[in-house]
């Protein structure tokens, strides 16, 4: 009970930074607006110019207003409707929850390193802490040795499966393929503008790529693991997709130019994850109450 009661005052914490930090991403006008500044690397960067990401690109600032809409439209709601159902000591709550923290772990990771330093870098640092530790925490509700008891025989593993890794895949290939021609051709790699290194690159290749294979490989197995891994990713993959629709959508709204092929690939993984979404939480037992309370 104390674990529980130490992961809600995590999540109050992150609801509010969380919903403070995006309502200044967009409200927050101030500046001489846009202005065109060299890179080290010799490239002609547009850089925003006003609120709070005066110092980013117009690219990144598209991306992270579109992030911030995301979190208050979905990401924070789908912290307190999770919460709401955990009190029912229920599996489907547990896995919301932890997979959305995954949402917010990662989010908060991104602005904290990926950003131009500004007067919120603190409160970056903090929302990813939290959760962080909250993710941890919320893991540790989950008796894992009988996941796989919860869930219906009817889940659809392979499909689940095959979906996580071809995801997965598709993502390392991606940005291989982009590293490989910055490494060829000895250029800074397309998209750096005048940021020092490839930070959502890095955190894809390091945590979501092996993530995603792993989590397909085991729920195929149907090993517990999987069951536990597979939620946390389609739940995360759900909120994390919605959010690249949206940031691809504000980009071109922005006059960024977004490959065509990009955005049908996106959008066709999006949908796949909201109906794969759906299928896990129907297919969740919560009768059958193996559940560590």
């Amino acid at each position: 009970m104390k674990l529980k009661k130490y992961l809600r005052v995590l999540v109050a914490i992150i609801i509010i930074l969380a919903a403070v930090s995006s309502f200044v991403g967009l409200l927050s006008h101030g500046g001489d607006g846009q202005h065109v500044i060299t890179s080290v690397s010799g490239e002609k960067i547009t850089v925003y110019g006003r609120g709070i990401y005066k110092n980013d690109s117009i690219s990144v600032v598209a991306q992270g207003k579109a992030q911030d809409l995301v979190t208050l439209i979905l990401g924070i709601p789908m912290l307190i409707i999770s919460m709401v159902i955990l009190r029912k000591e229920s599996l489907r709550g547990k896995l919301l929850l932890t997979g959305t923290l995954g949402y917010f772990l990662y989010t908060y990771m991104s602005y904290t390193f990926l950003w131009n330093f500004n007067y919120l870098f603190l409160v970056y640092v903090i929302l990813m802490s939290c959760s962080l530790f909250a993710f941890i925490l919320s893991i540790m509700e989950i008796d894992i040795s009988n996941m796989k008891n919860n869930f219906s025989d009817k889940l659809p593993n392979k499909l689940i499966g095959g979906f996580e890794i071809f995801i997965g895949t598709a993502i390392g290939l991606m940005w291989l393929g982009k590293i490989a021609q910055a490494l060829k051709t000895g250029a800074a790699p397309d998209g750096l503008e005048h940021y020092t290194t490839l930070v959502i690159q890095g955190m894809d290749l390091g945590f979501v790529v092996p993530f995603a294979i792993l989590s397909g490989i085991l729920l195929i197995r149907k090993n517990n693991y999987g069951y536990l891994i597979s939620s946390i990713i389609i739940v995360k993959g759900f909120s994390m997709l919605t959010t690249i629709t949206v940031m691809m959508i504000n980009m071109m709204l922005s006059g960024v130019v977004v490959s065509l092929i990009q955005i049908v690939i996106f959008l066709i993984a999006n949908l796949g994850c909201i109906y794969l979404f759906v299928i896990l939480m129907r297919n969740i037992n919560e009768n059958k109450r193996n559940l560590k309370l």
